[in-house]
């Protein structure tokens, strides 16, 4: 097979500029998310990032920085426990024919032609990793990075919960890989390069999107909405019966949980990191300088524009 093209080299990027050269084409973590298999991003976020300025909210979370950090460990780890030595290929990688195709690896094994993508999982998805089984989401992740390489096999590492460690060899699966190129090409060109979103979702970019698409309503204007929209409301309503259910059942855990800690600010418990800390803010007291300073409080007021959706039921 071909050999990939280097689009990029990453060895003196950040993060965040890594995340902006993604924008190029469609890398591993997109096409799960593509095929609907992504626990934590949606075909619209991918279409909002290569699109826009949209960038993940966990660029800067501590499951990401600590899975970065982490990621040397698991590899040496893996070196430890195979006696095999892997390194890193620090580009992003191209695809040879299919240029929308590219792939980050996270470190090449030396002597075979073969990918290691190293992982951290939390203790509670221990169950994903039993027996033979490997999350769809890095399946779909790593089948595509072989496509873009023309790797035969990869391998997968593991840390769970900070004290296990399990790997696996995954074989090159031809006919998954013809069904992802070929979605993958569907969205890129009807979506990307067309500039028309996938269906909207419930995410912060699809917020976004409407926000900036349509940030003012045109006073005194209506639509008459599809009939099939009145069963998607009815579904609103339980969902919302449903929340107000959960988030009594959240409470009452925490409160139980407060209980126990009384004046304590923190808790241990093997898995979990609990506080209960004392959090002072200084706020300005609107009331009050309303009253008190009128004009002062008239020269700082600035008009702010937005558009709740509201939903009554009416006979």
């Amino acid at each position: 097979m071909t050999a990939p093209n280097v689009l990029i080299p990453t060895k003196e990027m950040n993060r965040v500029e890594w995340l902006k050269n993604r924008r190029q084409g469609i890398g591993g973590s997109d096409a799960s998310a593509i095929l609907g298999l992504n626990k934590y991003s949606t075909a619209f976020e991918v279409w909002s990032e290569k699109t826009g300025d949209y960038i993940p909210e966990d660029v800067e979370s501590e499951a990401a920085y600590f899975g970065n950090l982490l990621e040397d460990m698991v590899a040496k780890e893996f070196e430890n426990r195979t006696g095999k030595r892997v390194r890193r290929r620090n580009a992003i990688l191209q695809h040879p024919k299919h240029e929308w195709m590219i792939a980050n690896v996270d470190r090449m094994v030396v002597g075979e032609k073969a990918i290691l993508e190293c992982k951290t999982a939390n203790q509670r998805l221990a169950s994903d990793w039993e027996g033979e089984d490997i999350p769809a989401q890095y399946l779909v992740q790593i089948q595509h990075y072989m496509a873009v390489l023309g790797a035969p096999k990869a391998y997968i590492a593991v840390l769970i919960g900070g004290q296990r460690f399990v790997w696996k060899e995954i074989e090159r699966d031809e006919e998954l890989i013809e069904m992802m190129i070929a979605e993958e090409k569907r969205f890129w060109e009807e979506h990307v390069l067309a500039g028309v979103p996938p269906a909207l979702d419930g995410t912060s970019a699809a917020e976004k999107y409407m926000k900036e698409r349509f940030p003012e309503a045109v006073k005194d204007t209506e639509i008459a909405l599809s009939a099939s929209y009145k069963e998607q409301l009815e579904y609103r309503d339980q969902l919302k019966e449903q929340l107000v259910e959960i988030q009594q059942e959240i409470t009452k855990i925490e409160n139980r949980i407060k209980l126990e800690m009384k004046e304590n600010e923190k808790a241990t418990l093997p898995g979990f990191q609990i506080t209960w800390k004392n959090r002072s803010s200084m706020r300005v007291d609107a009331k009050r300088l309303k009253q008190e300073q009128p004009d002062i409080y008239e020269t700082y007021l600035k008009e702010s524009i937005s558009r709740p959706l509201l939903v009554k039921a009416v006979e």
